[in-house]
């Protein structure tokens, strides 16, 4: 990397509220009450994802909290908000998540979704999707080329392409040195305690 930033960079803009749709990209809900106020929450598989994430929505202005899910695993929340329903308005149609009508995917965006739900693997980099809500996947694999992150493997479950249905786990693979480059030229550096979802260039040795 030159150096530069990208226009589509996560350190092109301060951040902001619209950040937050990253999450939703991967495990995120948008809860509403009424029509009145919505919060955001996620449900992710390490406690540090949860503590990262109630750090960078406190960096937008939105107070977040972690506890546990009724799963036992951890849990990231937000409180109710009025400057959430934009989120909630386009993100879900009755009780099911959506993908919004013109998704622009952002460095932002890719950084909160990193967090989430982004992991190293080997050669490559996983970007978990929302198993319960398949019709979001194919879009977002078309919003990531739009941001210039192309040739991307789909993954109903690890090492077996396929469509997934719901409630399967569901992944994209990111491979190639140049478009790892771009992913991390896009999501700028790990925040404190968040290395371990970090994109690398070197392959990753798993302990066994």
């Amino acid at each position: 990397m030159d150096g530069t930033i990208s226009l589509f960079s996560a350190e092109a803009s301060g951040p902001g509220l619209a950040d937050l749709a990253g999450v939703l990209c991967g495990p995120g809900r948008m809860t509403g009450f009424g029509r009145t106020a919505a919060r955001l929450s996620a449900v992710v598989d390490e406690p540090w994802r949860a503590g990262a994430l109630a750090r960078e929505c406190r960096r937008r202005g939105a107070e977040a909290q972690v506890s546990a899910a009724e799963c036992g695993r951890p849990l990231v929340r937000t409180p109710f908000r009025v400057d959430l329903l934009p989120l909630e308005q386009r993100w879900n149609r009755g009780e099911e998540k959506v993908l919004p009508e013109g998704f622009r995917l952002d460095g932002a965006m890719l950084r909160m979704w990193a967090l989430a739900a982004g992991s190293p693997q080997g050669n490559g980099y996983l970007l978990a999707l929302d198993p319960e809500a398949p019709e979001t996947h194919e879009r977002l694999i078309t919003a990531l080329a739009q941001l210039g992150v192309r040739r991307i493997t789909a993954l109903a479950q690890l090492g077996v392409p396929a469509k997934a249905q719901k409630g399967e786990e569901a992944l994209l693979r990111v491979t190639g040195r140049r478009r790892l480059a771009h992913v991390l030229e896009l999501i700028g550096d790990a925040p404190a305690g968040a290395e371990p979802a970090w994109p690398s260039l070197v392959p990753v040795v798993r302990a066994v």
